[in-house]
């Protein structure tokens, strides 16, 4: 049995491991599995690009906080840090 002959991992195993796997700091092996996913798995990646741009959002948020948000800031975003900051 070659390693592409073992079943796909699961979404739910592709979500345990997604910070592993963006940092690329699973096994090659383990990766291989993660690629074969997200091949046939469009939710996941879907689910991916949103994290990334979550991420990215939110660091950009951060990243001048005397300045106005970035363009692309969601105005939902914005509120949300707006209402965490003056209630802390």
């Amino acid at each position: 049995m070659t390693r592409d002959d073992r079943p796909y991992i699961t979404c739910r195993e592709l979500l345990d491991f997604l910070h592993l796997y963006l940092e690329d700091e699973l096994p090659a092996d383990r990766r291989h599995e993660f690629d074969r996913h997200l091949a046939v798995c469009p939710p996941c990646v879907q689910y991916i690009r949103e994290y990334r741009d979550t991420v990215r959002l939110g660091k950009a948020a951060y990243a001048d906080l005397e300045g106005p948000p970035a363009a692309d800031t969601p105005e939902e975003l914005v509120r949300a840090i707006l209402s965490a900051r003056s209630s802390g």
